[in-house]
């Protein structure tokens, strides 16, 4: 992988840097600056080598238009408050304030462009269309680094194509999503047990096909857990469930059984009759959920089974929630998880995403854990061994 030590002296340089600033915002402030904190070791260490900063980053699904409400504004005010040093934010992506902003940059300081997504053309299925808006972005930098680990799945102009056309090379944020999530993949240290959460089990079934050649045990929570148990004839009332992937999920419950690997579903559930978060809870047996009763956490007995089977192992990646923990009467199942991942001595990636907004939301120190990923996506296509074109791109 090329770092930035291979891109030379760098004083003086414009340095084009992609990060991911897409944080969550709230009546135009910003609730969770972890991905901007996250970018600080790259951004200082080059305005620390004397280059001329311009950042490139996205925020929210513009859909190609300018649109104020995804404007980087708030980021730039608050990357300022985190270097203590004015960041300039363009008004365009790459047009004459863009170019005027880079032209006045001096050694060490900092600007960032507007919302590449407000140019329709970062996100194009057409080669060529990315292609023209990276030259553009090539002319306001002499190399790139790519440091936002959010977006290096995708194949996008600032994040792929300009990484054609200057010396370029992989940020301190990327090299380490990598290390430690190939670390928790490729060759990890056993027992190794991963830990699948969210809603829906189509999202996650290239995850779950490739990790049961792999993972001494599989934990299924979350909203995907029912449709396991449906697949293993449990009724499961007005939980969420995909009958379109019952079969395939029999598939991965006989697959499991074959090659030894410990699937662990909920033994009971948090119930509810509505999705609220001041409806009713109730625990049953997972094989017991009423007809008039959806479940929303794993129940005390699965968190007790979960937590005791995950400090066992030596290797742990968890990637997606085990209910609904944005309410309080729902969250017990996650925050066990989360605390037998923090009190134990293995090695923990938390796959960014909700996992991570988890973590933060329930109040765990995130130095206790290994590595909290900044990707969701992109941690999630590497759990499934898939090749990241903005990856690949930095490969030496």
């Amino acid at each position: 992988m090329k770092t930035i030590e291979t891109l030379g002296d760098l004083r003086g340089k414009r340095v084009l840097v992609r990060s991911d600033f897409n944080v969550p915002l709230k009546d135009g402030v910003i609730t969770d600056d972890g991905r901007i904190r996250a970018a600080l070791p790259t951004l200082n260490r080059l305005v620390d080598a004397g280059a001329k900063v311009v950042v490139m980053a996205h925020l929210g699904r513009p859909k190609g238009e300018v649109n104020p409400a995804y404007s980087l504004a708030p980021v730039a005010a608050r990357l300022g408050e985190l270097i203590d040093a004015p960041v300039t934010l363009a008004a365009d992506v790459t047009g004459e304030s863009a170019k005027a902003v880079v032209a006045a940059l001096g050694e060490g300081e900092i600007a960032l462009l507007e919302n590449v997504r407000f140019d329709a053309r970062e996100t194009s299925k057409v080669d060529e269309e990315r292609q023209a808006l990276a030259a553009e972005f090539a002319q306001l930098g002499d190399a790139f680094v790519s440091d936002g680990f959010g977006v290096v799945h995708r194949k996008q102009a600032s994040v792929y194509d300009i990484a054609q056309l200057v010396p370029a090379a992989a940020g301190l944020l990327v090299l380490k999503e990598i290390e430690s999530l190939r670390r928790a993949t490729e060759n990890p240290e056993r027992p190794y047990g991963v830990v699948l959460g969210g809603s829906k089990v189509s999202d996650k079934l290239g995850v779950i096909a490739n990790l049961l050649t792999k993972a001494d045990m599989l934990f299924i929570g979350g909203g995907m857990a029912y449709t396991f148990l449906a697949a293993k004839g449990y009724a499961v009332g007005k939980s969420l469930l995909e009958e379109d992937q019952i079969e395939t999920v029999k598939g991965y419950i006989a697959e499991a059984a074959d090659r030894g690997v410990d699937l662990v579903l909920p033994v009971d559930v948090v119930v509810a009759p509505e999705f609220a978060p001041d409806s009713p809870a109730s625990v049953v047996a997972a094989d017991a959920i009423p007809a008039d009763q959806m479940g929303l956490d794993i129940g005390p007995e699965s968190q007790k089974l979960f937590a005791e089977k995950i400090a066992s192992a030596r290797t742990v990646a968890w990637n997606g929630p085990m209910g609904v923990f944005e309410f309080e009467a729902f969250s017990a199942g996650t925050r066990a998880v989360a605390q037998a991942l923090s009190a134990g001595d293995m090695f923990s990636v938390i796959g960014g995403g909700d996992s991570a907004a988890a973590v933060r939301l329930l109040g765990f120190d995130e130095a206790t854990f290994s590595h909290i990923s900044t990707g969701g996506g992109a941690s999630l296509e590497l759990l499934e061994g898939k090749v990241l074109p903005g990856i690949a791109v930095l490969e030496d």
